[in-house]
């Protein structure tokens, strides 16, 4: 269970700070077009009802299920973005060929300074794949400092299901936590 808890949080904390405007081709999830008119300036969001996640980090997986609604994903994207400014001085979401370069700094205080490159894949209507090495200097806990490679791929399953609300974690071992309660707390 600590370990699952570390991963989760490491995953909340994982890339980014400040959400970023979005154009209309990546709220649909759809992957940059090499000739676009126009830039593209923020990162894709998922779809709307129940994803599957497994995570694969430091020779761990653990698989879980989160419930989104348009307002959860806006807080809690695959990017982290919820995090301010204060927080992640640096962050960036840059589309590319067949997906999205990320790369972001951020000081957690006692969790250490974090810095994250990696590249998002997929269509974030039904499936996704997020590879991520981060760097933690300067934690309390000493296992969380040093280089970790991530893998983070997301399934979409369909509508959230009722006893599900938007935010609901669903952790293994049948532990659920609700992620929108988790960030009013900050």
């Amino acid at each position: 269970m600590h370990r699952a808890l570390i991963l989760s949080a490491g995953l909340l904390a994982l890339a980014g700070c400040q959400k970023k405007p979005e154009t209309p081709a990546m709220a649909t999830g759809e992957a940059p077009a090499a000739a676009a008119s126009a830039p593209m300036t923020g990162p894709p969001r998922r779809k709307a009802g129940l994803w599957t996640q497994t995570v694969t980090t430091q020779g761990m997986t653990q698989t879980s299920k989160i419930c989104l609604d348009e307002a959860t994903e806006a807080k809690m994207t695959v990017f982290g973005q919820q995090l301010n400014k204060e927080l992640c001085p640096k962050n960036e979401v840059t589309p590319g060929v067949g997906g999205w370069s990320f790369a972001s700094e951020c000081n957690m205080g006692a969790a250490g300074k974090i810095s994250t490159t990696g590249k998002a894949t997929g269509n974030f209507n039904s499936s996704y794949v997020v590879k991520a090495t981060s760097v933690t200097t300067g934690s309390s806990m000493a296992q969380a400092n040093g280089t970790h490679d991530m893998e983070m791929t997301g399934t979409w399953e369909g509508p959230c299901p009722a006893d599900m609300k938007p935010g609901d974690m669903l952790l293994p071992g049948g532990v659920k936590v609700n992620l929108n309660s988790m960030a009013a707390m900050k």
